[in-house]
């Protein structure tokens, strides 16, 4: 017997605000009637985070629309199953002033050379200010979506899928280690270390904690260092990554004595700055993604346009 299939996702009857899509609400089931009214629920439900005031502000402002697009009124009987949808507040957020870099577009793929201070999607406090968002307004590609993400503190390549039905065929890539990935870091210089050599490690990264850190048992992480050039009591280093672990590059750098520049968590946790220094980026940038494309069958292979400020030509 087959199995069913998922129903398609609504339409949103709202458009993107500053690359951003608007929330969708289903109102659950209440078999208690605790709710009389639509606007009761809402209060309910998002009084914590913004206020109930607000929430009754933003129902007389037109601000939560059914799949109509019309304005739903608060005072409309509670019905379970409706759908809504709202645009958030944006908090105020800080531009970052480096521009996404286009290296490559075509009906498949944006690949984006993303900043240094850049997040890639919207989370916690950065949503308008991410890769993600400007790309969609600015390349008028309002389905754009990454593939897989990039720290927002380090720079280089994040491929970005323009048709939604084809992500998941990119996410698999990453997903079963089928990109070669490179990066570029600039750490201090080591005369005794030997390289190259493959890190292995077990590295854990508890919600709501900034730091990863390595512990005894299975290595579930594995990276590969390789010293390009040395000058100055800094190395510029070539970082290969087999596993995709959170900040693994920084925690097994750190682990080898070699920090990487202005890393402002390995292999010491500094007091959280605002707004960032701009002057300050993390010496760590994605140089280069190869892979073939699950879609075309193409072999691709794209390198990154950016440079790390501590390691400048001469």
């Amino acid at each position: 017997m087959r199995g069913r299939r998922r129903r398609a996702a609504a339409a949103a009857p709202l458009p993107q605000r500053e690359g951003v899509d608007p929330v969708r609400v289903r109102l659950p089931a209440d078999p208690e009637g605790a709710w009389a009214t639509v606007g009761d629920h809402l209060r309910e439900r998002f009084g914590t985070a913004v206020g109930a005031a607000r929430v009754a502000a933003m129902l007389d402002e037109g601000r939560f629309v059914g799949a109509d697009g019309r304005a739903v009124a608060g005072d409309l009987p509670y019905a379970s199953g409706l759908g809504l949808w709202f645009h958030r507040d944006f908090a105020p957020e800080e531009p970052v002033p480096f521009p996404v870099g286009v290296v490559h577009r075509d009906e498949h793929v944006v690949i984006a050379d993303k900043p240094h201070f850049l997040a890639t999607t919207p989370r916690g406090r950065h949503v308008t200010q991410t890769a993600v968002a400007r790309l969609r307004h600015e390349l008028e590609l309002p389905h754009l979506q990454p593939a897989h993400r990039l720290d927002r503190l380090t720079a280089g390549l994040v491929l970005f899928v323009v048709r939604p039905g084809e992500r998941g065929a990119y996410q698999t890539l990453f997903r079963d280690r089928l990109v070669r990935k490179e990066y570029e870091a600039v750490a201090p210089y080591d005369p005794a270390l030997a390289l190259p050599r493959t890190v292995r490690s077990r590295i854990v990264k508890d919600r709501g904690v900034v730091a990863a850190r390595e512990e005894p048992g299975e290595p579930n992480s594995e990276s590969r260092v390789e010293l390009l050039e040395h000058r100055d009591g800094l190395g510029r280093y070539r970082l290969l990554p087999t596993t995709g672990r959170t900040h693994q590059l920084r925690l097994h750098m750190s682990a080898l004595g070699l920090p990487l520049v202005n890393d402002p968590l390995y292999p010491v946790v500094e007091p959280e700055s605002a707004p960032d220094d701009w002057s300050r980026p993390l010496q760590l940038l994605a140089r280069v993604l190869e892979f073939t494309d699950p879609v075309t069958g193409e072999p691709r292979r794209f390198r990154s346009g950016l440079r790390l400020s501590a390691w400048p030509d001469r």
